[in-house]
């Protein structure tokens, strides 16, 4: 399988910072065995994305803990920030069995205080939970998952009304389809014309798919390339949730268990040049104590961490000096 190299300026989905890279990334469909190695050295995980302190008035978001609709909220929610407003896209539902999980949406002007919409829910004819939110040529592509843990895919022009796209339709590297059963946690990122997609199967492990044309996604491997262990943190379970470039590199973010039960997980941070083979962080977990489903947001000058499960938790970068613990 060819490979390609890529030079030149690579602009994040989000739009917040341009960096000058040098990467080989596989095409669609592309082999473990025609992949460079990863040789990554030097200091792979800075400060500036990894260490982060408390907001004071945590959680800056949660369910109404009254009957509505979003009583409760749970997994991850997503948050874009576009020309200096926070966008806000969070699972809610009523406590008690049998419950639909559906999508609910909110505003800040500071990523801190939010607005729920008037006419919350802003979708509920299909289950939502677990979303990634990409912007592409001017439409908001939603990767969640679905009733099953089965990922799909909704699209919007204005954040608000989205219109279902349908499950995605992942195949072997033979493009067979992949073995029946959940494949949940999508996590979404592009690079020139290619999507690449991070799935979970029973939080197990984290394989990569990739697609031209949002149709058919074929994994780079049928190996995972992201797996539990072997340190303690993430012994029972792993799940990605985020992909950002940061000074040449690539990291993800993702939640892990150290519990064969699952009831505690913790925030945790890999790196990788190739989006393939990935090097975890001998500091994680970056941020424990049950908060989980981590992304990275640029607030115009540096990023702070969001937590967003069971509620939205904001982590100030270290050495900042507003109303942190």
């Amino acid at each position: 399988m060819q490979r390609f190299c890529q030079i030149g300026f690579l602009i994040s989905t989000t739009g917040f910072f341009v960096l000058l890279v040098a990467s080989m990334l596989p095409q669609a469909g592309a082999s473990l065995s025609t992949m460079p190695m990863a040789t990554t050295t030097g200091p792979e995980f800075p400060a500036a994305i990894t260490t982060f302190i408390p907001y004071a008035a945590n959680p800056v978001f949660a369910g109404t803990g009254t009957d509505t609709w979003d009583q409760k909220i749970r997994e991850r929610g997503y948050i874009l920030r576009e020309n200096g407003l926070y966008h806000l896209w969070y699972t809610g539902y009523r406590e008690g069995a049998n419950q639909t999980r559906s999508l609910g949406y909110a505003t800040s002007a500071d990523g801190l205080n939010w607005t729920r919409y008037k006419d919350n829910p802003v979708h509920q004819s299909t289950w939502v939970e677990d979303m990634t939110v990409i912007k592409s040529d001017g439409t908001y592509h939603m990767f969640a998952e679905g009733e099953n843990d089965v990922a799909h895919r909704l699209t919007s022009t204005d954040r608000i009304h989205w219109q279902e796209q349908g499950p995605l339709d992942i195949r072997t590297v033979n493009h067979q389809p992949i073995s029946k059963g959940p494949f949940g946690t999508p996590t979404v990122w592009k690079e020139n014309d290619v999507w690449y997609l991070f799935y979970e199967r029973k939080d197990q492990a984290v394989w990569l798919a990739t697609s031209k044309d949002l149709k058919v996604w074929t994994n780079v491997q049928d190996e995972p390339v992201l797996a539990k262990g072997p340190a303690d943190y993430d012994r029972y379970a792993v799940a990605m949730n985020q992909v950002i470039r940061y000074k040449g590199f690539y990291y993800a973010y993702y939640h892990a268990s150290a519990f064969a039960d699952w009831h505690e997980w913790t925030t945790n941070v890999a790196v990788s040049n190739d989006l393939i083979h990935w090097e975890k962080y001998k500091g994680n977990p970056i941020i424990s104590g049950n908060k989980s489903s981590g992304i990275l947001v640029e607030d115009g000058t540096q990023y702070r961490l969001y937590t967003m499960h069971p509620a939205v938790y904001a982590f100030l970068p270290a050495g900042n000096t507003g109303k942190e613990k």
